[in-house]
């Protein structure tokens, strides 16, 4: 007769049964109906084009329609919430941004916590940010401009999509770095700010690559840099920040998640079958086409750049000062 304690080991394994059964079934049964995958931007955005991309592919892989929603509003806050308040059964995912950890950090009493109320699945690209000048600007490098900044403090202007938004914390980390003082011009989008651009009503823009890549071929803007840590395999010409200013780094990202509680057999069924889509040939040059670099992580990578990202969004917002425009 066995002891005690080994009576105890296999009663407490025969109740967890039950459970591991029940979530194995769950993954093998996943998905028998259609999933909604949350874009909480409007149409035709990066997240929603990109969220568009990958239900094709899913869909075509597992038999049933990925429908992408697209929730926008409030910053994102809107279509977060929905999907922070949704079943954790796998049938509603979110495309969470750099713009989300923007929100998380700047915004007060938001009724949903990122790393609380939802499960990462997959990191799936990033974007890196271009640093443009107008070409009448007197610098053709990072570091002219820097010099250029601090022999005329507050005489050089930058426009940006509006407070808060990634071409201000971008610029804004720049100045910070470097103690260099440039103007901010908030505007409404990023557009108008590099159309003000172009016609030399401010000297400076940080903007996604597909946003002012055009204008810079067609010698419009001068490209000094990428805001990303490494070089980005589309302009792979274009020197990063970071060569000048160590350790700058400022990049649009793209994940999915799902609401937290969501079975782990789910999470990493889900997880097998986008990093299996973001690394198709086809699905890389299409990425490439719309400006992303693709990835495809681990839930555990995820959470842990989404940590250190909270982190560097938080200390932009505090250089800043940025608040919500509201």
């Amino acid at each position: 007769m066995g002891s005690i304690s080994q009576k105890v080991r296999m009663c407490a394994v025969a109740l967890l049964l039950p459970a591991w059964a029940a979530q194995a079934q769950d993954a093998s049964q996943y998905p028998n109906k259609p999933i909604r995958l949350i874009a909480a931007s409007s149409p035709g955005s990066g997240p929603d084009v990109l969220g568009r991309l990958l239900a094709g592919r899913i869909s075509e892989a597992w038999g049933q329609q990925v429908i992408v929603d697209t929730r926008p509003g409030a910053s994102g806050i809107i279509g977060t919430e929905i999907a922070a308040k949704s079943s954790p059964d796998g049938y509603t995912l979110i495309m969470v941004t750099a713009q989300a950890t923007i929100v998380s950090v700047m915004y007060d009493n938001l009724k949903y916590d990122l790393t609380r109320d939802f499960a990462p699945v997959s990191l799936l690209g990033s974007t890196p940010f271009i640093l443009a000048l107008n070409p009448s600007v007197a610098a053709t490098s990072v570091k002219e401009l820097i010099a250029l900044a601090r022999a005329k403090p507050g005489e050089l202007r930058y426009g940006s999509g509006g407070s808060g938004s990634p071409p201000h914390l971008s610029a804004e980390m720049l100045k910070s770095m470097t103690r260099i003082n440039i103007e901010h011009v908030p505007y409404k989008g990023v557009t108008p700010a590099i159309t003000d651009s172009i016609a030399g009503h401010v000297q400076m823009v940080i903007a996604v690559i597909p946003a002012v890549l055009p204008s810079v071929r067609a010698g419009r803007l001068r490209a000094l840099a990428v805001t990303s840590p490494q070089r980005s395999e589309i302009v792979p010409d274009l020197p990063t920040i970071a060569e000048t200013v160590p350790d700058y780094e400022f990049v649009g990202w793209y994940s999915i998640f799902a609401p937290a509680k969501t079975p782990a057999a789910i999470i990493n069924k889900l997880n097998g079958e986008l990093v299996k889509a973001v690394k198709l040939p086809e699905t890389r040059a299409r990425l490439s086409d719309i400006g992303v670099e693709a990835s495809g992580t681990s839930p555990q990578v995820l959470a842990a750049y989404l940590a250190d990202q909270q982190k560097r969004m938080r200390a932009a917002v505090m250089a800043s000062g940025a608040r919500p425009d509201r």
